[in-house]
């Protein structure tokens, strides 16, 4: 049993003696660690820690900032396989995909040190001669990141390198289903030579999240989680007058066209929602078929996904983990019999997995619906779980209606040979990201981040970063007359 106190200024402590928690390992159901359900005090601690390591961090110019998250680029890069066991550990995905993402970390580091030394402002011409007019970018100071538990250092790496490069500290809140990463992560910080202070964990639940929003020296926000909690943090910290950028769910649309290379649309919607366990934001859990081709893709579908290998997420020949803990387990099944009384046809899966290594994991069978229509309850909620919903189309038009009619706009796939037609999607379709015969691709350059229920602001590339700056503006006259507005005129 490992056990870990909060990250504060620098180390590990336990200081002010809340109660504890246990991690349980998704694959043993067996408790693995222990950790502190963080107090007010807590967030008080890391938030004056966080205050004091602002101005000197914001001081250092641009290269030497640099520096530090190109060191830290480097230990995660160093340590990526000793990280991504402790993530499968805590949340049932498969060693090969975590390994990755811990390297796409180190990646995101690298992409946000070049920024460093690169916020520029404008020069503004005016419309008086003698002023002169210019602009600058400031961090806000100290910023909340409150993640989730499917990715927690991919979801941390979207924004933690963004506000640091900008010269803000922060407090982060990982989810108390899976902490151990993100607190690893911070021993991490400390052999970079990070300064104590610019980075803060505290862990705990839904008490500790809302301390952090409403805290009054925390000047900004960033949540990644379910609509329904992100709905409650934008409400909080609305009614204080403080920004915030939401990364929320999805109910995204990989639409296939007749034309489209039907080997290449298989690997791609398989990819899209079995990928994580189909436990990702961005899962292309609805899939939109042209009528003619359904047949045939389902079958290629349901052939596909009988011979995935679920197993041991630590196993590296495991091709689909573990839904990440019991709630999510039980909610995902749920869905999965709500839509068999509901009328859509299964065809694939829909149990729990099973055999000889899968009695003690939370698995869940690979499961495909046929005969879906867009207004079942399959259709329009987010399972966040390997759960495909087939929906059958005819016309262009039909497909676009279909794909954007849900509460959702994260992603949207488009399976096509025809560019004409893919050129005339891409404004019509109501999603922060199309992708265009591929799916799931992630670029620390390319911005990311949804519209209606799916969030709002941006994560990754430059306007990832411009999310933790605000901007000044400065006038300077030099003409040396200033008019008195209350001078008598004759």
């Amino acid at each position: 049993m490992r056990q870990y106190g909060h990250f504060i200024d620098g180390a590990f402590v336990r200081q002010n003696a809340g109660p504890v928690f246990e991690s349980l390992n998704p694959y043993t159901g067996q408790a693995w660690a222990e950790l502190q359900e963080g107090t007010q005090a807590d967030v008080d601690d890391a938030v004056r820690a966080a205050t004091r390591a602002q101005s000197g961090w914001w001081k250092l110019n641009g290269a030497a900032r640099a520096e530090v998250l190109h060191r830290i680029a480097d230990v995660i890069a160093e340590h990526a396989a000793e990280l991504s066991v402790f993530e499968s550990t805590d949340n049932g995905k498969i060693v090969r995909e975590t390994r990755g993402q811990m390297q796409f970390a180190a990646r995101l580091f690298r992409f946000f040190a070049g920024y460093c030394d690169k916020i520029y402002g404008q020069t503004i011409p005016m419309d008086q001669t003698s002023i002169f007019d210019f602009t600058v970018r400031e961090p806000f100071g100290v910023v909340g990141l409150i993640t989730a538990w499917n990715s927690p250092i991919t979801l941390l790496c979207n924004k933690l390198p963004a506000a640091l490069a900008a010269g803000n500290t922060v407090v982060v809140k990982p989810s108390e289903h899976a902490s151990v990463s993100t607190l690893e992560l911070c021993k991490l910080f400390k052999k970079a030579g990070l300064p104590e202070g610019v980075v803060n964990v505290v862990t705990g639940g839904a008490a500790v999240g809302n301390a952090i929003v409403t805290h009054p020296q925390i000047a900004k926000i960033s949540f990644t989680g379910s609509p329904e909690v992100g709905a409650k943090i934008a409400g909080a910290a609305g009614a204080l007058l403080k920004p915030v950028t939401l990364e929320l769910g999805g109910k995204s649309a990989n639409i296939v066209f007749d034309d489209a290379d039907i080997e290449a649309a298989t690997v791609g919607a398989l990819a899209g929602i079995f990928a994580a366990t189909g436990q990702t934001c961005v899962a292309g859990s609805r899939l939109l078929v042209q009528r003619g081709i359904k047949d045939e893709l389902i079958s290629r579908l349901v052939d596909r996904a009988g011979q995935i290998r679920m197993g041991d997420p630590l196993d590296e020949s495991s091709e689909m983990g573990t839904a990440a803990n019991k709630p999510q387990f039980d909610r995902i099944m749920d869905r999965i019999a709500k839509a068999r009384d509901g009328g859509a046809k299964l065809v694939a899966g829909g149990g729990r997995g099973q055999g000889v290594d899968l009695h003690t994991g939370l698995f869940i069978q690979p499961t495909i619906f046929d005969d879906v229509t867009n207004d079942m309850e399959i259709a329009q909620e987010e399972v966040f779980g390997p759960v495909l919903s087939v929906i059958a189309f005819d016309t262009e038009e039909e497909a676009v209606q279909i794909a954007n009619d849900t509460p959702y706009g994260l992603a949207t796939g488009v399976w096509t040979t025809d560019l004409s037609r893919s050129m005339r999607l891409v404004p019509q379709l109501k999603s922060g990201v199309i992708w265009v015969n591929t799916y799931r691709v992630v670029a620390a350059q390319a911005p990311f981040g949804g519209v209606k229920e799916s969030g709002y602001g941006r994560e990754r590339g430059e306007q990832g970063l411009l999310e933790y700056t605000q901007t000044k503006n400065v006038m300077i006259d030099w003409s040396g007359q200033i008019k008195d507005p209350f001078a008598i005129k004759n």
